[in-house]
């Protein structure tokens, strides 16, 4: 009955660490945004039941500190999308030649993308009591407060009233599209740390792959085709069609990143090469990842690491 106890545990840690965020301070914040790694650390090095059972404790002491509503959103927001990355991650099979082929981490990183963008949507919907207005709502009040931040309301500088409503407009329409690609950067790191950590203690199943080589399949370039489509309808359809789309470049861009590390191996100037890299990410503000996502939609679709003797041979697939 191991797993039951590390699951309590774990659940009852990540409750802890939700509920903090009730305290409006800077560190509660940072405490709230490291909730899921209790459930990823557990479900990679216990027991997939264990990560199943933090959410149910997590949820129920959630629910009794603040609210049900806000113990249903811990266990669908911040503790099931942990629990199913690392069950994704721990999938294997025997190979041909009796080895173990473990689910690609290309793969993995396609349903991270999913799973941030649903993630986003649901936290939407559960929010609002699926009032579509009361979702607008609140994402022109997130956009409001951002463009008050990045333009002065008076002075010489200060935008008209018009320029000012379009823009509010404009990214009320993006905040689901910037929102999943914040998270899927989120949820990317927070399994790489928590699957390093489990490694380090050797309870980690499956030898962790090398990053640098991940490669997401093409039919990630097809959902984000299909999400870009989807992204001009109106409602919550469009809202999701947003949020993978952002989801998905972003997951496109980390890759273009894991090629850059990937092909600057064995170089001469790769520490020099890479630190410009994360520099200019840095003071262009990301705009630099658009072109790193053009490069990882190419790398995918065209194989290009495959064509250039990076990888000789296409990685292992599994299906879900």
């Amino acid at each position: 009955m191991n797993f039951v106890a590390t699951g309590i545990g774990a659940g009852l840690v990540s409750a802890l660490l939700t509920a903090v965020i009730v305290k409006a301070t800077p560190l509660a914040a940072v405490l709230y945004l490291l909730a899921p790694i209790p459930v990823l650390i557990v479900s990679l090095g216990w027991d997939q039941r264990s990560g199943l059972i933090a959410a149910l404790v997590g949820g129920l002491a959630i629910a009794l500190i603040l609210s049900p509503l806000s113990g249903l959103g811990f266990a669908l927001i911040t503790a099931l999308p942990a629990w199913w990355l690392s069950y994704l991650a721990l999938l294997g099979r025997p190979g041909p030649d009796g080895t173990m082929e473990w689910y690609p981490v290309g793969r993995l990183l396609a349903w991270i993308a999913a799973t941030a963008a649903l993630t986003i949507i649901a936290a939407g919907v559960i929010s609002t009591g699926g009032d579509f207005s009361a979702f607008d709502q609140n994402a022109r009040a997130v956009s409001e407060a951002f463009v008050n931040t990045q333009f002065t309301t008076s002075g010489p500088d200060a935008l008209d009233a018009e320029t000012r409503e379009e823009l509010v407009s404009i990214f009320a329409r993006l905040t689901p599209f910037l929102s999943a690609q914040g998270f899927a950067t989120v949820l990317a790191l927070y399994l790489w740390a928590a699957a390093r950590i489990v490694q380090a203690s050797k309870r980690l199943p499956r030898p962790w792959p090398s990053v640098p080589e991940l490669v997401m399949p093409r039919s990630a370039g097809l959902i984000l085709v299909g999400a870009l489509v989807v992204a001009s309808f109106e409602g919550f359809m469009g809202a999701l069609g947003m949020a993978l789309s952002g989801a998905f470049l972003m997951a496109f861009a980390l890759q273009g990143l894991a090629a850059i590390h990937d092909r600057t191996r064995g170089k001469s100037g790769r520490s020099f090469i890479l630190s410009a890299l994360y520099v200019l990410i840095f003071i262009t503000q990301g705009i630099l990842m658009v072109a790193l996502a053009l490069f990882g939609i190419a790398d995918t679709v065209f194989g290009l690491r495959r064509r250039f003797g990076t990888h000789p041979n296409p990685p292992p697939t599994l299906s879900t």
